[in-house]
């Protein structure tokens, strides 16, 4: 039997984001979206509306943060609401997020602050958003205020949140606002994101030296062991590098650690995608341990710490949850013998939240939200085991 162990100052968290657990998101893109639905247009499939009201429930949160023995927690501050308009900033939204970041800290919890997780203020939106030539000073600006707001009470933060998720899903297939399909257009907001970073980060560490980075939603690439030709395994090696290299190595210097989002792997066969079926989550995806191993194996090579900021599945009736979280943590543990510096591991999420253009019917929180009964908080038996993990600081291979 091997055990591997986790380090006394290993992470061990679960995140969530503003936008889809806070409600009543009013002055963002999205919100606007959501309410003025498109006619004719399957997405998005219902309004955020209350979502899981956070906003007000922080502190009962918290309290089952560590009630399950967490030690960190991963939350994003909206854009929407510290800046409402291009001119001001608002002290309101500015304290009430210093609030929030007080009470987790009170709670003993570590603090991973998002700046953008996917939506933004309509004005910023009108202007072009991540379109515009100005996006870059503007971010910068924003995030440089962030700094200046909540470093006191922030141990890490991550700029923005799944850039390429973004420019895929809002520019190439037009699923998110601003419901654009223009493939040219989303290869220019990968560029700006990237330079949105570069500024962002300098603009920053004017105010700060606590540590800044960025989460990266990266799927896996394989080929079939048994199906696979050499025109797949040259399809495999390009995708991984668009998906992985592509992004990160112009931002080397500008990012303290690294954020990882892993989800998924796809396998390749003959120039299509063939993946198992017999073991998915409730959207389908494969649950592959495997492909986080692999790609924590290849960002050891930017020799920067790295924490798995998201990994989680849709499983509506807590089947595969206690299992994936399970070997998830092996593929930590593993890559931890092997020499990479991973540092911490959030699951997503806390909360079954606003899962962005499908609603709330996916359900990724540790904790169930009861939209029936008030919201109630209705923590699920995979959380127990995932505490019993952390307090252990050890998991077991049989």
């Amino acid at each position: 039997m091997d055990i591997y162990h986790f380090p006394d100052d290993f992470l061990f968290g679960a995140a969530i984001s503003a936008h889809q657990t806070e409600g009543n998101n009013s002055n963002s893109d999205w919100w606007e979206w959501e309410v003025n639905k498109p006619p004719g247009k399957k997405y998005p499939i219902e309004p955020s509306g209350i979502a899981c009201d956070f906003y007000n429930r922080y502190g009962d949160d918290f309290d089952i943060c560590t009630q399950f023995s967490l030690n960190a927690i991963r939350l994003s501050i909206e854009w929407a609401r510290i800046q409402p308009t291009e001119e001001t900033f608002s002290t309101q939204a500015i304290e009430h997020y210093q609030d929030i970041l007080k009470a987790a800290k009170q709670k003993g919890l570590k603090t991973f602050v998002t700046l953008h997780h996917f939506t933004n203020p309509l004005w910023f939106a009108k202007k072009g958003g991540w379109a515009s030539m100005d996006a870059g000073k503007i971010f910068a600006l924003y995030a440089s205020k962030c700094a200046q707001a909540f470093s006191e009470y922030t141990d890490a933060f991550l700029t923005i949140n799944e850039p390429q998720v973004y420019a895929l899903m809002a520019y190439t297939n037009g699923k998110w606002p601003p419901n654009k399909i223009n493939p040219y257009l989303s290869y220019f907001v990968q560029m700006n994101m990237i330079r949105s970073q570069i500024l962002a980060y300098d603009a920053m560490k004017k105010y700060t030296d606590t540590p800044i980075g960025h989460a990266h939603q990266i799927v896996w690439y394989e080929t079939d062991p048994f199906g696979s030709n050499i025109i797949d395994k040259v399809a495999a090696r390009v995708l991984n590098y668009l998906n992985d290299d592509f992004y990160l190595q112009p931002l080397r210097g500008k990012l303290d650690f690294l954020g990882l989002n892993y989800y998924f792997t796809k396998r390749i066969r003959y120039l299509g995608f063939d993946n198992p079926t017999d073991y998915v989550s409730d959207m389908g995806w494969w649950i592959n341990p495997g492909g986080l191993g692999e790609l924590l194996r290849e960002l050891g090579k930017y020799e920067i710490p790295i924490y798995v900021t998201e990994n989680g599945l849709a499983d509506s009736h807590d089947k595969y949850r206690q299992q994936f979280i399970r070997d998830m943590l092996i593929a930590c543990g593993q890559a931890l013998a092997n020499g990479v510096d991973v540092r911490g591991y959030f699951h997503w999420s806390l909360l079954d939240n606003y899962e962005w253009h499908h609603g709330f019917w996916p359900r990724f929180g540790l904790v169930e939200i009861d939209r029936n009964n008030n919201l109630a908080r209705k923590p699920r038996r995979s959380f127990e085991y995932y505490a019993k993990i952390i307090r252990e600081r050890r998991i077991e291979v049989d």
